[in-house]
């Protein structure tokens, strides 16, 4: 029996799940935590049991404690509005030991929770539909959790979205230039220097008490939402390990950097590289009607600088780690951090060509 497996065994009988490692299979696409479906022979019960990397998060019990606070009171939200919460909020179990997670002989950090059934998880906006689905169902995230006291969640992953910070860090890695790749990325280091301003816009607003602190999830693609199977609405938002205190307009924009252009990150021909201003729209709409009213006059208007800091912070992040090395974000071929980092300056540059067109979209719908 591999170490694996052997884990496996010990966290199915630490939660009191009557299968074993034979009964598992490795589900999902993240590249983050460890991940299986486990089902019950006799029951057909479903299980999501993952392993929470100890790489990305060096403190579990911080993860699992603003995990367990979301949920449970997004289950009492749902109870409230006439939801089922057994399908609209991811529930966790509680080990046999105790406490909100499970450690293995080795210290590994396992949670466990029941499979959503009847859900679809999609990796790409297949239809304009789909994306809107997955705008109200974040859109609703923030109506649902909007008095949860923001301030009283762990930062799990510090200065995640300072853009500040994010820059000051290319700074470093350009004065380094540890590898000599600075040379060849001349253009694309002064187009995120030339925009050091704008990387201070929403957290100003922020220390001014323009914008307020907000529970946010922070990594607001498609595949965090599942999708209804009978209706083809988000109904339940995963992936909840980045949730923190933030800004609205981040979860947003970070939604437009993924959803509204139909490229792929690492697109090496920038002609196909744009921002769909449809798509913009079609997600806006249905954002705020999700949201229902939460979001403050300031954010709404501000939403425009969401997208835009977003691609443009995800820009520096991959032009950071080609600097260093390609240490941080995966990679499959040379240079592919350098093209990854070209396309969102090309989409930063589409949404300030279109500035007024995004200030009127959000306008129309506000």
């Amino acid at each position: 029996m591999g170490k694996m497996e052997a884990y496996l065994d010990e966290v199915l009988a630490a939660f009191d799940i009557k299968a074993g490692a034979a009964d598992a299979v490795h589900f999902g696409q993240g590249h983050v935590n460890d991940t299986f479906m486990v089902t019950e022979p006799e029951s057909g019960r479903r299980f999501v049991v993952q392993r929470i990397s100890p790489a990305a998060f060096k403190r579990p019990d911080q993860v699992m404690e603003n995990v367990i606070g979301i949920t449970e009171y997004l289950g009492r939200e749902i109870e409230k509005n006439g939801g089922d919460r057994t399908r609209e909020a991811l529930r966790f179990l509680r080990p046999r030991t105790g406490g909100l997670y499970y450690e293995d002989r080795d210290g590994g950090p396992w949670r466990v929770y029941p499979y959503v059934e009847r859900t679809l998880c999609y990796q790409t906006a297949e239809t304009p539909e789909l994306f809107a689905a997955s705008g109200r169902a974040f859109g609703r995230f923030q109506r649902l959790l909007r008095d949860y006291p923001a301030g009283t969640l762990y930062e799990t992953i510090p200065h995640f979205h300072d853009t500040e910070d994010r820059l000051a860090k290319l700074k470093a890695a350009v004065a380094a230039d540890k590898l000599g790749r600075a040379a060849v990325c001349g253009p694309e280091i002064d187009f995120m220097l030339e925009r050091e301003a704008d990387c201070s816009v929403a957290l100003q607003a922020l220390r001014d008490g323009v914008l307020p602190l907000r529970v946010t999830h922070n990594d607001t693609k498609l595949n965090n939402v599942l999708m209804d199977e009978d209706t083809g609405e988000g109904i339940c938002i995963i992936d909840l390990d980045t949730v923190m205190p933030g800004l609205a307009i981040n979860d947003f924009g970070d939604s437009i950097r993924f959803g509204a252009n139909h490229s792929a990150e690492d697109e090496t021909d920038l002609s196909k590289v744009n921002l769909d201003l449809d798509l913009f729209e079609v997600y806006t709409r249905a954002f705020l009607e999700g949201a229902g009213g939460t979001l403050t006059a300031a954010e709404i208007e501000y939403l425009p600088w969401g997208a835009k800091l977003m691609t443009l912070e995800c820009g520096i992040r991959f032009l950071t780690d080609y600097l260093e090395g390609d240490v941080y974000f995966h990679i499959s071929r040379e240079h592919q951090n350098l093209d990854r980092c070209r396309t969102q300056c090309k989409l930063v540059s589409d949404m300030e060509e279109h500035w007024d067109e995004l200030a009127a979209i959000v306008k129309k719908y506000c």
